[in-house]
């Protein structure tokens, strides 16, 4: 709100000045007085809508101060004392040609909001400084994580559901990078191996995407020995830290007994969050009501999905009728189960039978 009063004091200021010059044209001081009233009720009620819209898009991420490493900081700082004198700059025409009152205030406003985003935009590329200038956030071992942070490995920031858990939310509040997974990471995509690199690039996008949606991620070092793999860092970190450690790596995953910190493992959630039905699978169901496109029925799984079944409405009223899965498609009112009925081996050999007649 602080931001939208003063935007909107700086053009009350303008209409005021620019009521005031055009009032000055009647060579009244009536005119002048009422040219200032008007063009300080039209200067508020301007400058409070568009306060907040310029508020509402230069604001597009609300994070604590807390939460912003030192580079951000700077890099915004300095972008948006950048913007601010680009802002003025830009407004020295105003002085040269025209000279009015209402220059200053002008000049005030546009620097203000060039300066409000030239401090958003150093903030946001100060993480990826950050990381190019291999500054990271030192976490004290002996000191707890932040509240809702996790640590990823390298095989789980590989994964597709980083990004789609990621970015929604679901892995906590604050994703901590391990520095050697982010070495590891910028190793592979210049690797020869087209696999390897074009997973670890995914990998390095879906960490962007993620820190775009708002959520802090953050490379974490320690003091590891020379000789140890990637995977033995990692568990050390999370054993310090005290966080969840998320991982597809089998190997990471078999260690979870022997380990003081909880491991889930992101292919397995994801498995468990998977259809109960593949394609293959054989039900039995009843179908009760026709479908809406022709020769359909319908049926309903003692858990209440739709079975949707083709070419099955001669068998309408009929307990137990046993079908195969085609696919499944998730809605609003639970999973829908595409699938056909099974043919009855009886009646095959019957018709090969007549048919060889």
């Amino acid at each position: 709100m602080v931001f939208v009063e003063i935007l909107r004091l700086i053009v009350v200021l303008i209409g005021a000045l620019v009521g005031l010059a055009v009032g000055s044209g009647f060579h009244t001081a009536s005119a002048r007085v009422l040219g200032a009233g008007v063009g300080v009720l039209v200067g508020y009620v301007a400058g409070g809508i568009a306060g907040r819209l310029v508020d509402r898009g230069v604001r597009q991420a609300d994070r604590s101060l807390v939460d912003i490493p030192a580079p951000e900081l700077l890099a915004g700082a300095f972008l948006g004392s950048l913007g601010f004198l680009v802002g003025v700059v830009l407004c020295v025409p105003l002085f040269i040609f025209f000279r009015r009152d209402y220059d200053y205030p002008i000049v005030a406003g546009i620097g203000w909001v060039i300066g409000a985003l030239g401090l958003k935009l150093g903030m946001t590329n100060g993480r990826r400084l950050a990381e190019a200038a291999r500054i990271t956030r030192k976490l004290n071992p002996f000191q707890e994580a932040p509240e809702g942070s996790v640590l990823v490995d390298t095989s789980a920031a590989m994964d597709r559901a980083f990004l789609v858990l990621g970015r929604a939310g679901l892995l906590g509040r604050e994703i901590l990078l391990p520095e050697p997974v982010a070495d590891e990471l910028r190793t592979l995509s210049d690797s020869p191996d087209p696999v390897s690199s074009r997973r670890a690039r995914r990998a390095l996008h879906a960490i962007d995407a993620v820190r775009e949606a708002g959520i802090t991620v953050s490379v974490v070092g320690g003091d590891f020995p020379q000789t140890a793999m990637t995977e033995e860092k990692v568990l050390q970190l999370a054993t310090k830290l005290g966080v969840r450690l998320y991982t597809c790596s089998t190997e990471v995953a078999r260690k979870q007994a022997s380990m003081d910190v909880p491991i889930i493992d992101l292919r397995s959630l994801v498995a468990d969050l998977s259809p109960d039905h593949v394609p293959g699978e054989r039900l039995t169901v009843d179908l009760l009501k026709p479908g809406r496109q022709g020769r359909q029925a319908v049926g309903y799984l003692p858990d209440g999905d739709m079975v949707v079944v083709n070419d099955a409405d001669h068998l309408i009223g009929h307990d137990g009728v046993e079908v195969v899965v085609l696919s499944t498609r998730p809605t609003a009112q639970g999973l829908l189960v595409f699938a056909r009925v099974v043919p009855d081996p009886e009646s095959d050999d019957e018709t090969v039978s007549l048919g060889s007649r």
